[in-house]
Order: C-alpha cells, then sequence, then structure tokens
C-alpha cells in the first residue's frame, strides 16, 4: 500500500484505503479474496441494499465479515472483549463522489484496545494485504 491511498485515524484506529474500483467491484474482490485464502466468511451485510430497500438512498456501503476460528479463538480466550471486534470486518464504502474505499480497524488498535500480547495478533494482521490486493 502506498502513503497516499491510506489513511489511518490515529484516535479511532480504523485504517482507510482508497481502491481502483467500484465499490461492488471491491466488495466482490475482497470476499472472493477471503475465499481463496480459506478465511470464513460470517457475514456480508449491504447498507446501502437495505436502504434502497427500505425506500432510503445511500452511497455503496457494504460490511464483509470474516476470519478463522483458529486465529480468533485464542485472542477471545484471553481477552473476552475482543469479540466485540473479532471477527474481522472491512466495510465497503463510496464517497459522495462515487469513489470507494475500504475501512478497518488496525491491529495495533486491536491489541491496544483489549491488551493482547503481540505473537496473537500475527494472524490477523493479513487484513491489510487483503484490503490492499482487493484495493488494486
Amino acid at each position: 500500500m502506498t502513503t497516499a491511498s491510506i489513511a489511518e485515524n490515529a484516535g479511532t484506529g480504523i485504517v482507510t484505503v482508497a481502491s481502483g474500483h467500484s465499490g461492488d467491484a471491491t466488495a466482490e474482490r475482497l470476499q472472493t479474496l477471503i475465499l481463496e485464502r480459506g478465511l470464513t466468511l460470517f457475514a456480508r451485510i449491504d447498507f446501502s441494499g437495505d436502504a434502497e430497500r427500505a425506500g432510503l438512498a445511500m452511497p455503496f456501503s457494504r460490511l464483509l465479515i470474516f476470519g478463522n476460528p483458529k486465529a480468533g479463538t485464542p485472542l477471545m480466550q484471553l481477552a473476552p472483549t475482543a469479540a466485540l471486534d473479532l471477527p474481522l470486518k472491512v466495510l465497503v464504502w463510496e464517497d459522495a463522489n462515487g469513489r470507494a474505499w475500504l475501512s478497518f480497524n488496525s491491529t495495533d488498535y486491536l491489541r491496544e484496545r483489549h491488551g493482547l500480547p503481540d505473537d496473537l495478533m500475527k494472524p490477523v494482521s493479513g487484513v491489510a494485504a487483503l484490503v490492499d490486493a482487493a484495493a488494486r
């Protein structure tokens, strides 16, 4: 990822990466990458689709919730509050200009928030690489 395409809000721990594709194409790319890597796709929430079905309009917004129980379970065993942030989540959204973005919680933020050791964070730190691949 280039520094020009990444923005991290240190106060919230949210990392946002610009995509070179539409929101829908980015979400599909991310979903494909998740499944190709043998991760479990637990849920796919289509916020903009749900809004449209309710007669409301909003730009593209879809949340993918995924992970690997072998990576997440030890974190939740050590710090049960980690379940508030696990499984991993990536929000694919479009801004008012139609530009697509991917946002997720940084692993440093998750580690600090729940007091988790560095060695247990390594398996979940791959979220950044998935996001980068989906954005390209």
